[in-house]
C-alpha cells in the first residue's frame, strides 16, 4: 500500500499512472552519485531508483540512504601547494588523508 493513497496497492497505481500515460520502470543500479556544486558528492549505495515516462519526460526518482563525501576546494589545493612547494597530486593526496585539515596536510607535505 501507498501512504496516503487510501487502500490503492501499487499494483492499482500502476495500472492508474498507465491510464494517464504514465510509464513506469525500475532501474537495477549499484550506485548513484550527485556531483554538487561545491565539490562534494552525495553517494547513494544500493539505491531504489525509479523512472517514470510522462510526455517525453523522464523523471527519476532514488531512494536510499545517502552519504556525502566533502570535495577539496581549489582555494584549499592552491594554499597548500603554495604553502608546502608540493604539485597539485601530492597536495590533493595529503588534503584527502587529512580530511581537509589544510595545516596538517601542509605539516605532512614538509615532513616529506
Amino acid at each position: 500500500m501507498i501512504p496516503g493513497l487510501g487502500n490503492m496497492n501499487p499494483k492499482q497505481m500502476q495500472g492508474m499512472m498507465k491510464q494517464l500515460g504514465i510509464k513506469t520502470e525500475e532501474l537495477n543500479a549499484k550506485k548513484v552519485i550527485f556531483e554538487l556544486e561545491d565539490g562534494s558528492k552525495l553517494i547513494i549505495e544500493e539505491p531504489n531508483v525509479n523512472v517514470m515516462n510522462t510526455q517525453g519526460q523522464k523523471i527519476y526518482s532514488v531512494i536510499g540512504k545517502a552519504v556525502e563525501e566533502k570535495g577539496i576546494s581549489e582555494d584549499d589545493l592552491k594554499m597548500v601547494i603554495e604553502q608546502s612547494g608540493a604539485g597539485k597530486e601530492d597536495a590533493e593526496k595529503a588534503l584527502k588523508e587529512t580530511n581537509g585539515d589544510i595545516a596538517e596536510a601542509i605539516m605532512k607535505l614538509k615532513k616529506e
